[in-house]
């Protein structure tokens, strides 16, 4: 099922999704550390996992050169998961390294699963892109 354009972007800006991160989805470009890792929960939430794997370094733990089977794992791990909200809790700019700190209420399998991470970005061929991770529950 396609995600509704019209209604609020998961990411919580209150702007609908067709203004917010879908556009990042079909192609435009972060600016910012924060609207990438803002646009990254949006496509777990609306089941884009090629945003996901084409936002992801290479050096990221999660990466693999298995397209197929990375976009299944990822695909297994959304088809479960019901995304509630996103809370930036912090963000921490820099010209070629950046941080967001978030909480993540999110469900997995009718569980709460909810999570808060300190995402690590950098900027990679003028791109920002998702390295790392350090999360608690």
């Amino acid at each position: 099922m396609k995600f509704p354009v019209n209604t609020s972007c998961p990411c919580g800006s209150e702007k609908k999704y067709k203004k917010c991160c879908k556009l990042f989805h079909d192609g435009k470009t972060p600016n910012t550390a924060l609207e990438l890792m803002k646009s990254r929960y949006s496509a777990y939430a609306v089941g884009d996992s090629k945003y996901i794997m084409k936002t992801t370094h290479k050096n990221n733990n999660d990466f693999t050169p298995d397209s197929k089977l990375w976009e299944e794992n990822i695909n297994g791990f959304i088809k479960d998961t019901q995304f509630k909200s996103l809370e930036i809790i912090e963000f921490i700019d820099g010209l070629e390294i950046a941080f967001v700190t978030f909480k993540a209420n999110i469900d997995i399998n009718n569980n709460d699963s909810s999570f808060t991470e300190k995402s690590k970005f950098v900027k990679q061929d003028n791109k920002w892109v998702y390295l790392s991770g350090d999360f608690s529950q």
